[in-house]
């Protein structure tokens, strides 16, 4: 079981272009599920970027006590998996975004196998934030930054995605940094949620 330590952490993205976050100190716990919630425009997404070292940032973020700063970032991003709400797709199928597949996983998603063989102009935005989730667990990382993994989603798919997010983690042991607008879903999901304001700070969420 690892923590995922933020020490300092501040965003060196340009003011002009995004609000700022404030210094930010932070421990997300092995097989724990930190939510995140705060209005638009507050950060929430700069602060996974900043985490995941897509942004450029100052402080540190530890894994099992490895800094990220001992590690090129592609393999820091293979461990600490960021999640955005918009998923990238550059091949003609999804299997051809697979390293390997694991057929369960899609299977909980809604999907049968035949699935890697989809064209990637035929499926949705809500198939497509599934299949990002199968795709990145598929990876097999080390802590998970989720930025609003459901937010295309309907009740019954939001709620295939909360089981598979909550089994790999049970099984994997790993944290997890759930963003998401819905309170009753951190509610249901969150060990510790926080807040975030739109001066970029962070407070206790008590749900």
């Amino acid at each position: 079981m690892a923590d995922l330590v933020i020490s300092n952490l501040q965003s060196r993205v340009p003011a002009l272009v995004v609000q700022q976050l404030a210094v930010l100190n932070l421990c997300l716990h092995g097989a724990e599920i930190t939510g995140l919630n705060g209005p638009s425009g507050s950060g929430k997404s700069l602060l996974l970027r900043a985490i995941a070292d897509l942004d450029l940032s100052t402080g540190d973020v530890s894994l099992a006590g490895c800094s990220r700063a001992s590690m090129a970032g592609h393999e820091w991003r293979k461990r600490v998996a960021y999640l955005p709400t918009e998923s990238a797709w550059w091949f003609d199928t999804v299997g051809e975004h697979f390293l390997q597949t694991d057929i369960a996983s899609l299977q909980q998603l809604g999907f049968e196998a035949d699935v890697l063989s989809w064209k990637v102009t035929r499926i949705s935005s809500g198939e497509k934030q599934r299949l990002a989730l199968a795709r990145c667990l598929s990876r097999l990382p080390d802590a998970l930054l989720l930025d609003e993994p459901t937010a295309s989603l309907d009740e019954s798919h939001t709620r295939d995605v909360e089981q598979t997010v909550s089994d790999y983690m049970g099984k994997r042991k790993v944290p997890v940094f759930w963003v998401s607008h819905d309170l009753g879903q951190l509610k249901r999901l969150s060990d510790q949620a926080m807040e975030i304001q739109l001066d970029g700070t962070l407070s206790a969420l008590h749900l």
